[in-house]
């Protein structure tokens, strides 16, 4: 008998302290945005580009102003032909094209040819950069 209520009072004695010793700290379950190529492009990006590039190209504080202005509202009309055109469609690859190429020309000239090479040649050194910033 004497064993019995230990016993209970042992399981009943473990299972609450079970309870508010292991499970009282749980960290909330870890919930990511998952991106598409579909999905808008954040605002973020730009900002994050351009602070890569002016430590890279090592830019000017007019140069980076400049070409953090340039990269954000090439982000705006990319996020806007992705409203306006179904994905993939033929339509949004040639807005997308026509927009990146507009984008490209005013770097040029922001840049200059020595930089503007510079900024060709690490693009994908940069890019991984900055995904990097924007974890």
């Amino acid at each position: 008998m004497r064993f019995s209520r230990f016993f209970t009072l042992l399981t009943f004695s473990l299972a609450t302290a079970s309870c508010s010793i292991f499970h009282r700290d749980k960290p909330a379950p870890v919930v990511e945005t998952v991106r598409t190529p579909d999905s808008p492009t954040p605002p973020t990006a730009a900002r994050d580009l351009a602070d890569v590039m002016a430590t890279d190209l090592q830019l000017t504080p007019e140069q980076t102003g400049r070409v953090r202005s340039i990269l954000s509202n090439t982000v705006t009309q990319a996020n806007a032909a992705k409203e306006k055109f179904p994905p993939k469609s033929p339509q949004l690859l040639a807005e997308q094209k026509r927009i990146n190429a507009a984008s490209q020309r005013e770097l040029q000239q922001t840049l200059g040819p020595v930089k503007f090479k510079q900024f060709i040649a690490n693009q994908r050194k940069m890019a991984a950069e900055m995904q990097q910033r924007q974890k």
